[in-house]
Formats: structure tokens, sequence, C-alpha cells
């Protein structure tokens, strides 16, 4: 007679499965807690004492541990040598396991958890035997999904037995979910030892949705989203209207939320791309979208918004005024929703704490045959900026510069932004020229660019691009410094009679 093996933390149609089991002339053993949900529904169970011929102990850390159980999991049935060791030891087959974990993840997700309750919901006996089972699977069919059951069931109801391919599937799913286990108690240990660097690292996400396409419409794409969901990230927002999202959705949105973070006051950022082309600030958000458009009125059309208050009827009335991809907020208004979804194919995001800014993260880059991780760039300024210059920013000056170097910090480099009243009159970014992304800035930034300002995200290694943003109307640059020719282009500021100031800090993004 084939015997089953059936320990799970989570009963979800487990007993529908084992019913279906013995209907076949399966017999069950189990452990514990499942044992008593299947004798209370009626079921003979064999107990796992009676196979291992020793009790539970440890308050259940040690049961499945024996080889009465793994003998049975691992032998060969086509090896004349494991089946008469079997037989010698009196080890009985074991055909099916079906297991599922210690809560872990569930338990380090509840905040009223103490370290001893995370260290008792690390499994051992389970994994050990799910592992043991998927290795053995040409034999043995393992189960850690309740959503497999029927397709197992419908299979042995069938053909009498499980296909070597939903065997493979089944032990493929096993590995993935161990993996995972074990990431996340590795995971734990590092943020509790603070072992920023660990010598051997395994990350590890769980699937959220797939994507309508990645960055092309030929490539295929599925979103991961961390186990413990991140505050203010896209990830932890709720979709209001709109289809599903794409690589590129998703992607510009992560790049409109880190801009907004930035930001205090009402602020509404529009992305294309992953870039910025208009940024604004004001005494109310209606303002501040008005000043985000006005940078760019062209490059903002099929973009992201991504606003840190509100959106009411006015801004939707504004919105609604252009094609928008997606628009973030941490909330909306019942009538701007109305108004909003009069346009299918706008995607509506209520994202909570979408100010929130203090993450505990690193800054993660896939490279070709590697990973490269670093910390988040939090820090805005390294200390006290200096003022090299003999002309001094005035009250306004410096408020915009400021804005201007917020802006500068979460651009792609070299980059270039100018700014004034709040709102970015020009952007120029992701260049390998200093020089050709003031250019472009400027060019940008046609009439709206006298008395404005500019920040750069890292230093000016001429005074050639100092000369000519002077020469466009710039009155005030913030900017690192550190250049072996800082004194030129400090020179150079005081000639065209311009504010310099230097943080001390550079800004880069690739």
């Amino acid at each position: 007679m084939k015997r089953a093996l059936i320990s799970v933390y989570d009963k979800e149609g487990i007993v529908e499965f084992a019913k279906g089991l013995v209907e076949l002339g399966w017999e069950i053993i189990s452990t514990g807690g499942t044992a008593r949900t299947l004798k209370n529904e009626g079921l003979n169970v064999i107990e796992i004492e009676e196979v291992t011929n020793f009790p539970e102990i440890l308050d259940g850390r040690v049961k499945t541990l024996n080889p009465y159980i793994h003998g049975g999991l691992l032998y060969k049935r086509d090896e004349i040598e494991h089946v008469e060791t079997i037989e010698k030891h009196n080890i009985g087959s074991i055909d099916i396991v079906v297991n599922n974990l210690y809560p872990f993840e569930e338990t380090i997700k509840n905040v009223e958890s103490t370290h001893e309750d995370i260290i008792e919901n690390i499994d051992i006996g389970g994994p050990s035997m799910i592992r043991a089972a998927a290795k053995n699977y040409k034999f043995v069919t393992v189960i850690v999904d309740p959503s497999d059951y029927g397709k197992v069931l419908d299979e042995l109801s069938t053909k009498n037995k499980v296909s070597i391919e939903t065997k493979e599937y089944l032990a493929c799913k096993v590995f993935n979910y161990t993996a995972y286990y074990d990431a996340l108690i590795a995971s734990y240990f590092n943020k509790l030892t603070k072992n920023k660097f660990p010598e051997k690292l395994t990350l590890t996400f769980k699937h959220s949705q797939d994507l309508r396409y990645g960055e092309n419409p030929h490539q295929e794409a599925s979103f991961y989203e961390e186990v413990l969901k991140v505050p203010g990230s896209i990830s932890s927002g709720k979709q209001l209207h709109g289809k599903q999202l794409s690589f590129n959705n998703i992607n510009d949105a992560n790049g409109a939320l880190d801009i907004l973070k930035e930001f205090d006051e009402p602020t509404v950022v529009a992305v294309k791309h992953t870039n910025p082309c208009g940024i604004g600030s004001g005494q109310t958000l209606l303002e501040a979208y008005v000043k985000a458009y006005e940078c760019d009125k062209e490059s903002i059309f099929g973009g992201i918004i991504a606003a840190n208050r509100e959106i009411n009827a006015d801004v939707a009335h504004k919105i609604n005024e252009i094609f928008i991809e997606v628009a973030l907020a941490p909330s909306f208004t019942e009538e701007a929703i109305s108004i909003l979804t009069q346009k299918k194919n706008i995607r509506l995001i209520e994202i909570d704490s979408i100010t929130k800014n203090d993450y505990n993260a690193m800054d993660l880059k896939k490279v070709l045959g590697g990973l490269l991780i670093q910390d988040r760039n939090e820090s805005l300024l390294a200390g006290d900026f200096k003022i090299v210059t003999k002309k001094k920013p005035n009250e306004k000056e410096m408020e915009d510069l400021l804005f201007a170097w917020k802006s500068a910090k979460n651009i792609k480099s070299n980059g270039i932004i100018i700014a004034k009243n709040k709102a970015t009159m020009g952007i120029g970014l992701g260049e390998v020229n200093r020089y050709w992304a003031a250019e472009n800035a400027i060019k940008r930034s046609k009439d709206k660019i006298v008395n404005s300002v500019a920040a750069s995200d890292g230093f000016f290694p001429f005074s050639d691009s100092v000369e000519v943003l002077a020469k466009a109307g710039v009155t005030a640059i913030i900017q690192p410094g550190g250049s072996i020719k800082d004194n030129e282009v400090i020179e150079e500021a005081d000639k065209n009679g311009i504010a310099m100031i230097f943080t001390g800090i550079r800004h880069f993004k690739h």
C-alpha cells in the first residue's frame, strides 16, 4: 500500500486532499496538530511515533528527523542495494510528502514577535523532509502548496500515478520555497548582527504580478516585491483605476517617488523614462503641478505624475488636459477620481506614507555576472555648505538653490538643473560631458532662464560651464566643489558677479 506523510502548518484544503488519497487506497502518516485535524474528520491516521518508534521530543523540535522517515523518502526504488537496505531495516516506503513550514515570514512581519518567537518559528524537520523528497522526486511526490492538491489527485485518479513532469514541477517549487525560507532567516540574522555586506549573500523577493511587458513589448516581465512591505513604495500602493502596469510604469513610478521624497512642501514631479521632465513646489498642489507642467509641456505627455498631497478636482482637471500614464498620490478626492477615470488608460495609484524617506535599505544594481550593492543615497548635504564667491546668494536665491540641489540629486549624471521660484526651468542630464548638460539645460529653459539658479550634481572640471550659465542669466550656482580647477571656477563666477556654493558632497546617479 502506498503511504503519504502529511504534516502541515497551513491546513487549507488538507482534509479534502487526505480524504481523496484514502479513497484511492493510500495510508496516511501524520504528526501533531495535523494528525488531530485529520482524525477529527474521521480519517484513520498512522501517528509518526508508530513509524519512527520514537516519541516527538523537545516540544516538537524533533519528530520527523529519523531514518525511518528519511530512509523511506530517499531510497531509489530501482536500485537493488537500496531496496535490500530498506527491507533489512524494516523501513517502509513514503511516496508522497505534504508539508509546509513554520510561519517564519508571518512571525517576522508581526511587530509583537519577540526574538524567541522568531527563533522558534525556524523550521528544521520540514525543510529536511521536503528537500529529501524533492531530491528523490523520480520516486516521491512532494507538495508544499495547497493549490497543487487538485492536480496531484487528478493524476492519481486518472493514471494511478503522478507524471514525472508534475514531479519535476513540484520539486522545483520545493527548492525555490526552501531557498526563499532560508534567505529570510539569513536576512533576519544579517540585520540582527548589523552585517551589511555578508560574505555570502542571498536575496529573496516574492512574486507580486506579471507585467504587460518589459522595457519593450517583445520582453516578458514580472514584478517581485520585498517580503516586508516598504511604506511609501510602489509595492505598497493601491491601484484605484486603470489597466495592468508595465515594467516601465513601475520603473518610472519608482523614479518619481525617489525625487518626490526630497520635498516637504506641496510638490509635483513629472517623470519620463525615470528622469524628471518637470519638478515644482508651491503653496498648493495646483501651483506645484502648473510649475512642473510649465517646465516641459511636450515631454510630460505620456509621462508619470507623482504628488505628495491629495489630488483634488482642480488638479485632476489640469491632469486631464493631457495624456498621463500614471498618477501617484497619497490620496485622491472622490471628485478627482470621478474626473480622472473619465480617461480609461490612466492608472491611479494611492500610496500611503508617500513622503517617507528614512529607509534602512540598500541600493542594488544588477550587472552581467554580478551585483553592485551600496548604501541608499539619503544624504543631501555633507554638513554646512560654503559660500566661495564674493557675492552671497540672497534669501530667494538660497531657497531656489536648495530646491535645485534636491532636484539635481535625483537626475542621471552628468546633470544640471536650472530653477526659479521653486520650479525647474531646464534640465540637462545623462551627458558624458558636463558642459553639454549645461548647454541642454540652458536650451530647454529658453527665455525663462533670466534670474534663475543652477545646480550641478558633480563639480565643474573647467570654468566653461560657469561662463555659459552666467551669460545665459543664471545668478547663483550650487555644486559639490573638489575640482583641481576650483580656483578658476570661482574666479569665473566672481568675474560674472554670480554667487556660488560648495556643498562638499556630490550626487552622481548612474
